[in-house]
This record gives structure tokens, C-alpha cells and sequence, in this order.
């Protein structure tokens, strides 16, 4: 029933795409980089406590959003190659040797010459919302300066603004990024308060690690020399806003909620059998 499915909402997708062709409407694609290799959780996109391997749940949710035409998985390892093609899925192999999801994206995107915009979902994100992908792509279609865009989430509390796992990030008033970081951003100089995680608008912002990149532009990502303080924070689209790039960045109500340790599985399994996800 899983294949049949998402065979079709996959037809129904590329039926939009054509009732929706018109010039002003830019074609995108959504491209799920999927690495076999784990340290925190091994092999995680292969777990199928629910019935469905955690790819699979990540692969559907984005198959929710209605300006793609398309969803393509991009992997490094038959295992999850296989995995895929059981369901159903698009799938392509990529080099194992690719340095970074980015690189495997880009690699899958090379051989769209139709497409305009590429978003990454990444692979264990499960609970991704349809909207928030159809979010970013609307954003790059409203912004023509703009390479790149993300989302953010407000930060409502102190254990998650000091985690260094939560990236942060600041904007402009017109919503244009000016620095991501793991620590805390902005810090302010008389402590932090419980005020500054009620007041309105925010103080301050997660990351949310979604990316819609103009495919010209993704193509000459993994050219650009890293910068310092990529090398610094450990964090790639540092060196596209010190290349002079613009990212332009969303507000959405709620963070998505990724997959990186045992625990975190083990909450989306329970969530997933308690009816609270759609994933």
C-alpha cells in the first residue's frame, strides 16, 4: 500500500506541475541527501521500528509540499538505495567519497537542466512540514538577489539558546541573514533575562536547517574557498554570506524536529504509534 501510495501523489505532483506551468512559477525540485554512515545513531535512515524505514518518513513528508515536482533521494550506499526503490521512491547513487550533503545534492541537481530551485531536506527529517519547504521556495521566487534561502523558529528558553547544537541566527528587517552561530546570538551585554524569551517580535532565533538554493548557485557552492569562520563554526552557509551572497531567511512557528541519537528516534517512534506526527 506504502508504493502505490506515493506512486500516487507522486503523478499528482507532476500533474500540478503542468497545470501550473506558467513563466512566473519557477520549477523546483526537492533533493534528500541520505548518508548510510552514522556516529550518533548508525545507519538511522534504515530504522523501521514503525513499519517504514526512517527515510521513507522523511521521503512522504516532503511529498506534502505542492511547488516541487519532484523528490529524489541522493545516496551514498546501496543499503539505502534499495530501501528506497522498495517504497517506491526516486533515488540516484552518489560518490561515497562526497565531502558533505551539499556536494551530494549538487551532484543529483547537475543532470536537472530544467530545474530553477533545489531544496536539501535533509534525510532525518522525518516530521518535515510541507509547507515550510514550499515556505522557502516561495521566499527565493520573491527574492531575485537572493541565492539561498532558509527558516528560523523563535527561541523561547535558556537550555535551548545555550545549546551549542542550536545554531542561531540574526536578520535584517527585510529578512536577509547576517551571521549563524552556535553560540549564543545575540548575546546580550547585561545577561540574558527571562524577558528576552517573551518579548515581541523574538530576540532570538534557531536555525532550521533547511535549504532551497538556486541551482546555478548550488553548482558553485562547493567551489568557493571556506572561510574562517566556516572553519570556526563548523557551519557551511557561513561561507556563502562571507563570498558576499545574499540568504534570505523565514519565520516559522514551530522547529522541525531531526534525528540524531537513540533518543530522539525513540520519541519519533512513540510520537509516530500515538497518532501525534503525520509523518
Amino acid at each position: 500500500m506504502a508504493d502505490v501510495t506515493v506512486a500516487i501523489q507522486y503523478c499528482s505532483r507532476l500533474g500540478r506541475a503542468k497545470k501550473n506551468d506558467m513563466p512566473s512559477i519557477m520549477k523546483s525540485t526537492i533533493i534528500i541527501p541520505a548518508r548510510y554512515a552514522s556516529t550518533r545513531l548508525p545507519q538511522k535512515l534504515l530504522l523501521c521500528e514503525t513499519g517504514k524505514p526512517l527515510i521513507q518518513h522523511t521521503y512522504e513528508s516532503a511529498l506534502k509540499a505542492t511547488l516541487p515536482v519532484a523528490v529524489t533521494v541522493a545516496c551514498d550506499h546501496e543499503a539505502i538505495f534499495n530501501a528506497v526503490r522498495r517504497f517506491g521512491g526516486s533515488v540516484q547513487m552518489t560518490d561515497p567519497a562526497a565531502l558533505s550533503g551539499t556536494d551530494r545534492i549538487a551532484e543529483v541537481a547537475a543532470t536537472l537542466d530544467d530545474v530553477e530551485i533545489v531544496v536539501n531536506v535533509q534525510g532525518d527529517e522525518p516530521e518535515i512540514a510541507g509547507t515550510a519547504i514550499d515556505r522557502a521556495i516561495q521566499i527565493l521566487i520573491d527574492h531575485p538577489d537572493a541565492v539561498m534561502s532558509t527558516l528560523a523558529t523563535p527561541i523561547r528558553n535558556r537550555e535551548q539558546l545555550e545549546d551549542t547544537a542550536c545554531v542561531k541566527v540574526v536578520f535584517d528587517t527585510n529578512g536577509r541573514a547576517l551571521y549563524f552561530s552556535r553560540s549564543i546570538l545575540p548575546h546580550p551585554r547585561g545577561g540574558i533575562q527571562e524577558e528576552h524569551f517573551i518579548q515581541s517580535p523574538p530576540l532570538f532565533y534557531q536555525h532550521i536547517g533547511l535549504y532551497a538554493y538556486r541551482r546555478e548557485f548550488l553548482l558553485r557552492l562547493s567551489r568557493l574557498p571556506q572561510s574562517d569562520t566556516e572553519r570556526t563554526e563548523s557551519l557551511e552557509q557561513l561561507r556563502v554570506l562571507h563570498h558576499g551572497y545574499t540568504i534570505m531567511v523565514g519565520v516559522i512557528d514551530e522547529p522541525t524536529t531531526g534525528i540524531d541519537t537513540p533518543e530522539d528516534y525513540r520519541k519519533f517512534v512513540e510520537r509516530y504509534s500515538g497518532g501525534q506526527t503525520g509523518a
